[in-house]
Parts: structure tokens; sequence; C-alpha cells
């Protein structure tokens, strides 16, 4: 049993962990949604979506609890009955998109830090992977939560350093009041294209009890979520046009900020960030797959059954081979390109989030929690 403090804030952490590898963590996701529509007009964005994930947030968490589906597959079956196979086919392709990108990000990231080759980031991040994803789901919880607290004080950081170095031109860059069309779609658009990280982290909220809990701890996780772009797309301010043109706005503003020592930091937990993505996802398929054929029973309390079982030596086996399996072909779809993964991948899988599980949560779902609440 958790205490209050880490039951309110682990949803939270474990969702920003989840959301931050790839395209956020580079600026790129940042710079594409929010800073093309002007710094001001990209911070009323990222308002827009820090409130849609901490109201969707805030229903799946109660949904959750009152009816104690604590992984996505048992969730989309108690939401959507025999359509839930559907919401399925969302999330594999989900599933690959992101590491794809988590893969092309990590082997550019070291390349860019240290000259290596770029197999080898994309070696040691599956390599990192495999460690999490096999240490279980504590082993798990506890990390991503205490990588976010690291994230969130290296990007302070690097948002001071920007200030201390550049901020008039962030100062001016705010004053010009910049607002181009397009800022509301485009917070919408990015909350959307993330929808999926909401159904992965339920495995979070086995202990919360009452419904003042799940709510507070749903707009807990919508806020911290977003809190990571706030610095990255403030730091933009220093040379906007520049950010925008660059593949990874982030690589951009240490050319000009000229500090190797952060630099080198924050790829490091830029790094740690893109292991933790990839676990997540990895464990969410692990869940689902383990609801499947254990019918809720944890691979680790299936490992406990009888020797000579047609079932006993299947969970020492799953989670190395789910694991090994998926990375593969993640790396295969990193080949693309970060941009092309970014731009053109996420749009057929944003209709499907919010017509599989955003816009049926939100409706079907807020009326079942209240029919089981009476």
């Amino acid at each position: 049993m958790r205490g209050r403090r880490t039951r309110y804030l682990t949803p939270g952490l474990v969702f920003q962990s989840v959301l931050i590898g790839g395209g956020y963590g580079t600026g790129a996701e940042i710079a594409r949604y929010f800073g093309s529509h002007g710094l001001l007009g990209g911070l009323l964005g990222l308002g827009v979506t820090a409130a849609v994930w901490a109201i969707l947030c805030a229903v799946t968490f109660e949904f959750a609890r009152v009816f104690r589906t604590y992984d996505y597959g048992s969730m989309m079956h108690r939401l959507l009955g025999r359509a839930g196979f559907l919401y399925d086919l969302c999330f594999y392709a989900m599933l690959l998109l992101v590491l794809g990108v988590v893969n092309a990000t990590a082997g550019a990231a070291l390349h860019a830090l240290t000259g290596l080759p770029p197999w080898v980031g994309v070696a040691l991040l599956s390599f990192g992977v495999v460690v999490l994803v096999l240490g279980g789901t504590e082993a798990i919880e506890r990390a991503l939560s205490l990588w976010a607290y690291v994230l969130y004080a290296v990007f302070t950081l690097f948002l001071a350093a920007v200030f201390l170095r550049f901020g008039p031109a962030v100062a001016a860059e705010l004053r010009r009041g910049e607002i181009t069309p397009g800022w509301l779609s485009g917070g919408l658009k990015y909350a959307a294209y993330n929808l999926l990280c909401v159904s992965m982290i339920l495995y979070t909220l086995r202990d919360l009890k009452t419904r003042r809990e799940a709510v507070t701890c749903g707009v807990l996780a919508g806020l911290l979520g977003a809190a990571p772009a706030l610095p990255l797309l403030l730091a933009m301010g220093c040379d906007l046009p520049a950010a925008l043109a660059s593949e990874t706005p982030v690589t951009a503003i240490f050319e000009r900020l000229e500090t190797p020592w952060l630099y080198a930091l924050f790829e490091i937990v830029l790094f740690g960030t893109l292991v933790e993505t990839a676990a997540g996802f990895i464990k969410a398929l692990e869940d689902r797959i383990e609801r499947a054929l254990f019918r809720g029973r944890s691979f680790e309390l299936a490992q406990h059954t009888p020797a000579g079982s047609a079932r006993s030596s299947w969970p020492w086996l799953a989670r190395p081979l789910i694991t090994g399996t998926v990375t593969a072909l993640g790396i295969c779809v990193s080949t693309f390109g970060l941009t092309d993964l970014i731009d053109k991948g996420y749009g057929a899988i944003c209709y499907g989030a919010l017509c599989l599980f955003a816009l049926p949560m939100l409706t079907a779902g807020v009326r079942m929690i209240r029919r089981a609440g009476r």
C-alpha cells in the first residue's frame, strides 16, 4: 500500500514518463504542434492540451477505480464490449510507431553526443528496456516515477540557462504576442495523438479508494504530462525560426547556448526517458496478453503453477519474448526517420483513439460510472 502523497503523484509521474520519449523530449513535437503558432499561441495550445488530458485522465481513472479495470484490455472490453478488439489494433499501431520514434531518437542522440554509430544507441536502448521490463510492475513504476523528478530538475536547469543567456530575446518574443490561426486545433490534436498513453498507466491506480482521489490524480496527471513542454517551448523563444527549422529543436538551442556539460546531462536524461517510454508501452502490451492468457493472473503469479502444467514454462519466457520481438519491430520502423514518423504516423491513430477511447469514455463511460454509483 502506497502513502497518500505517492498515491496521488505516481499515476501522473508515470503518465509523463510514457509521454516524454521521442519527439516530445527532443522538442520536435512541441515545435510542430505549439511553436508553429507563435510563442504565445503555443502557450495557449499547451493549456488546451493539459486541460484535455486532465479531464480524460480524471474520468478514466474513476472508471478504472469503479470497475477495477487495471489494464487497457479489460477497460475497453467493459467500455466497448465486443468492439474492444478495434482498440487493440489502434494500440498495436501506436506501439510500433512510438518504438520507431524512440529508437530513431536514441540513435541520433547518442551519435550527436559521442559520435558513436546510431546502432549503438539503439542497442543500449533495447538493453535498458529489457532490464526494466523484466524487473516487473513495481520496478517499472518506481523507475518511471523517480526519473520524472530527475527530468523536471534538468529541464528547469535548461530553462534557467536559456533565460540567463537569452532572456531578453525570449521576453521580446513573448511581447510580440504572436498567435497564428490553428493554436486551438494544434492543442487538441496533440492531446488526441497521445490519448492512448492514458490507458497504458492503469496499473498505477490500484490503490485509489475514492472518487476524490481518482479525480485529483487525473487532474494532476494532465498537468504533469504537459509540464515538461513548458520549459521546452519557452526556451525555443530565444530563436523560434531556428527551432522550427530543426529536426531536433533542443539541439539547435544548445548550439546557441554553448554549454556542453548541460547538453550532455540533458541527453542522458532524454535517453532515460526513451527507455521509459518504450518500457511503458511494452508493459501495457504485457498486461493485455497476461489478461488474455491467465485471466488476470500476473506473470509473476503464473510462474508458481505446478511443474509439468501447460502454463508452467510460458511465463518465464513471456516477457523476454514479447520485449525482444516488439523491440526488433520498433527498430525496423525507426528506419523511416523521425520527422516522417511524427508527421505521417500519428494522424490515423489519432482518429482511432478519439473514436474508440476518448469519446466513448466521456459519454458512455460517464453514464456507466453514474449508474454504478447509484
